[in-house]
């Protein structure tokens, strides 16, 4: 219980862009992060669906996998996988103690590490501990500064990028594409989604002066979507047609495409995944608070959309697959986040829009943008909390067959998730 009251006392807000303390922390524990393959996962929209895939198509093979992740949803155990399996409170506890004992800095006051900072270094210790075959890495904030950029992978992988973190990584796409082109490391393949073209002549310049070869969604591999549902992937290497996951929206068929070159690359250097195992592993790939239909009646849809283009992706999905029908939203968003944009995309198509404050010290107060947001939306009301929010959109939509929509902060759907958890009869999910 100490060990876990620790670890939750370090502020989850706190940020730091550096790499100095990471490395010290991981020096004493004779840098185990270099003891694993990894693949390391930058990019603004994506990240987490990608990790999913690649993660459960080595698994597939039957390689034994570590999967780090964030932020977390309901615990922070969702942040350090293996197998697919959280890490045990009891197994999280003593890999706090054991790098505590090895490092004790991190015990100080001030601590030594922030928040990502030591579940980073706690992640490398566990993989290290569980013997895994591979880790897959998701960065938390940009890439060059990032905690995981410790890692020394075997593939580096860019999702696509936008505007997000502006505070942290700059003003221009060309700021942020250097900081999440900072992942790539020489002697070390990667694989880039499609870009925007400022942010795509970053990474190819990146890529040019490590000396490294880049693989380009559009020009090295492709995956497009067929009629069925399914989607095709094409590349020298594999021709893949009617590939089916359960995650909704045609912007899954991108990630999986960028997972399966990850893959690709991945052979290269050893790791060789069967297409049956590709096949399966997509088909399997579950990715909770992404288009999730959690609950049936009224209809509900989860959706960790935070920035303006993980909007406009959420609004593509809802046209595609629930048209014709009136969206009833809840939002919440962090008060470093661009909502303006954010709502300009989504609640133009919404019948109402319910606002309510996310669980963090970083919510944006409803009050403080309610008056702005009814130029979109006319029915937009404000909430005391996400619960009282839920309950009037849910009232709304099944007076009017509707669909609830809840998006705008990956914090506001994991306290969803929570109450979800709590309904009678059990959600979907």
């Amino acid at each position: 219980q100490q060990a876990l009251a620790f670890f939750a006392q370090l502020s989850p807000s706190s940020i730091r862009m550096g790499l100095e303390s990471t490395r010290h922390a991981l020096e004493k524990l004779q840098n185990p992060e270099r003891k694993f393959r990894s693949v390391h996962i930058a990019g603004t929209n994506g990240k987490g669906s990608t990790c999913a895939f690649i993660e459960r198509c080595l698994r597939a093979e039957g390689f034994k996998v570590g999967l780090f992740t964030s932020p977390h949803l309901l615990r922070v155990n969702e942040r350090i996988k293996v197998d697919g399996q959280d890490i045990e409170d009891a197994a999280l506890a003593d890999r706090i103690r054991e790098v505590i004992t090895r490092c004790p800095e991190i015990g100080l006051d001030p601590p030594l590490l922030t928040y990502f900072e030591f579940g980073t270094v706690l992640a490398f210790w566990h993989f290290l501990h569980e013997k895994v075959d591979v880790a897959v890495i998701e960065t938390g904030l940009g890439g060059r500064l990032d905690s995981t950029s410790t890692v020394h992978p075997a593939v580096t992988t860019l999702t696509p990028i936008s505007f997000d973190h502006m505070e942290y990584l700059g003003h221009s796409l060309q700021q942020i594409s250097f900081e999440k082109a900072g992942i790539l490391k020489s002697r070390t393949p990667a694989v880039t989604a499609k870009q925007p073209l400022e942010a795509l002549a970053v990474i190819e310049n990146t890529a040019a002066q490590l000396g490294i070869s880049l693989r380009i969604e559009g020009r090295d591999f492709s995956s497009s979507g067929d009629p069925s549902g399914g989607f095709d992937y094409q590349s020298p290497r594999h021709s893949l047609f009617s590939l089916f996951t359960q995650l909704q929206g045609e912007h899954q068929f991108q990630n999986a495409g960028v997972a399966i070159a990850t893959l690709e690359l991945l052979e290269e250097g050893g790791v060789k995944v069967s297409t049956d195992s590709i096949r399966s592993g997509l088909a399997e790939t579950r990715w909770p608070g992404r288009f999730e239909v959690i609950h049936q009646l009224p209809l509900t849809i989860l959706d960790g959309a935070h920035n303006a283009a993980g909007v406009k992706v959420l609004v593509a999905a809802l046209k595609k697959y629930y048209p014709n029908v009136p969206y009833h939203l809840v939002f919440g968003v962090l008060k470093d986040k661009e909502y303006q944009a954010m709502a300009q995309s989504l609640f133009p198509i919404c019948a109402s829009v319910q606002i309510a404050p996310v669980g963090s010290d970083r919510s944006l107060a409803p009050e403080s943008y309610q008056a702005e947001m009814l130029a979109w939306c006319p029915r937009t009301s404000r909430h005391a909390s996400v619960a009282d929010a839920l309950s009037a959109a849910r009232r709304f939509a099944l007076d009017d067959s509707g669909v609830v929509v809840c998006a705008g902060s990956l914090v506001l759907i994991g306290q969803l998730k929570h109450l979800f958890s709590q309904m009678t009869p059990k959600p979907l999910g």
